[in-house]
């Protein structure tokens, strides 16, 4: 064909391309951010399940632990509470002297085995250590509190089954209750007696100064620690709802009788999250349980109502 013959595209013809060419680029286009959007709406409810997943994990575990009877919820509140939370737990591997006027306590305890988030001690720890009394019952079985004044490593323990020597480290502390006449008895603190370390540590709903959102925090008191953000972003200042209920279910303002604990979480999505309808607004979640503290022994006394022993 002639070059002078050919045709090329008319306007009509040049015009329907570029409307049809309009709308495949703009379905395309609609289609990736629906994708985006169902991207991070999906980001922000799997970061929400998370934290719910979180709370649900760390909570009743450290509630789990406390000994309400024994002074572990040092103050309690609707929005907050204030407990001795377990962070090291060893055994002494040799009978600490005690008895005949001794002034101060010395504690040997195997380096290992040695469970909880540090294996070491410090002066000035916190500890409780397991007062086993008289062997033949376990009515008097008490958990007392010492604060290490010396650390010295590098202590030999006994040998054991195997002829292995165990290292460890000597404690030594000065405890008000040495100097009672009935706790101070030879024989009192068995080899073998488990020391558990803790912090002071306090959870509870804060506003975060960097974005104004509310978080469920932790405070090491023991260690001087500011409000460190655990669980959120939270829904308000009543994000998190601590109860506290006695051994027969009623509610209590008596932290030494507190034998269960009821959570209620109200988290939410960082971000806001557009619906079906082209609303954005924060996806929100909430999580209910109730945790059972191991404050009531199974006889003696601190039992509830109380239990002879056999």
């Amino acid at each position: 064909m002639p070059l002078l013959a050919r045709r090329g595209y008319t306007l009509i013809e040049l015009l329907i391309a570029l409307v049809l060419l309009g709308m495949v680029s703009g379905a395309i286009y609609k289609v990736l951010v629906n994708n985006q959007r169902l991207y991070l709406a999906q980001t922000q409810q799997i970061d929400l399940q998370q934290n719910m997943r979180a709370a649900a994990a760390i909570l009743p575990a450290e509630f789990r632990e406390l000994d309400a009877a024994d002074g572990d919820i040092r103050a309690m509140s609707a929005t907050s509470i204030t407990i001795r939370a377990m962070r090291l737990l060893g055994w002494a591997c040799l009978t600490p002297p005690l008895g005949g006027g001794i002034g101060q306590l010395t504690l040997t305890v195997r380096k290992t085995p040695m469970y909880g988030t540090r294996q070491t001690f410090s002066i000035n720890d916190s500890l409780l250590v397991y007062w086993e009394g008289n062997p033949t019952t376990r009515a008097d079985d008490i958990w007392l509190p010492a604060q290490i004044k010396t650390v010295t490593p590098g202590a030999v323990c006994t040998q054991d089954t195997l002829g292995a020597i165990n290292q460890g480290y000597t404690l030594t502390m000065q405890p008000q209750w040495i100097n009672n006449p009935g706790l101070n008895v030879n024989g009192a603190i068995t080899r073998g007696a488990p020391v558990r370390g803790f912090d002071v540590v306090k959870y509870g709903v804060f506003q975060s100064s960097t974005d104004n959102n509310y978080y469920l925090g932790q405070q090491n008191l023991s260690q001087g620690g500011v409000m460190q953000p655990v669980i959120g972003p939270l829904t308000g200042a009543t994000g998190m709802t601590l109860s506290y209920y006695d051994s027969i279910g009623t509610v209590t303002a008596d932290s030494s009788k507190v034998a269960q604990i009821q959570i209620i979480l109200r988290a939410r999505t960082a971000s806001p999250i557009r619906n079906a309808s082209g609303v954005q607004a924060p996806k929100v979640d909430s999580m209910v349980t109730r945790v059972a503290l191991r404050n009531n022994p199974r006889c003696g006394t601190g039992s509830m109502p109380p239990i002879p022993c056999s």
